[in-house]
């Protein structure tokens, strides 16, 4: 029997490499979500990992490092970053 395929459609799907249970720690969104500064989750808004291990959202953690207070150092656990 032969088979002729005449029209095929590629559906994907994609995650960050994180525990399902995982959200960024300012914004508390889940990583394959969205920051709230962007429409569309992806390369847009990658993740950044600290020395400390805590992960963010990239638009989320510049943002608090560039408040006064912060003094360049985790939210979650006051470490340097």
């Amino acid at each position: 029997m032969k088979v002729t395929i005449k029209r095929w459609n590629a559906v994907a799907a994609w995650r960050w490499d994180m525990p399902e249970d995982d959200v960024c720690g300012i914004c508390r969104n889940p990583y394959d979500s969205t920051c709230s500064k962007c429409k569309y989750p992806g390369d847009q808004c990658p993740l950044l990992m600290g020395d400390c291990n805590h992960s963010f959202h990239m638009h989320c953690i510049y943002a608090w490092v560039q408040q006064e207070a912060s003094q360049e150092r985790c939210p979650m656990c006051r470490q340097g970053m």
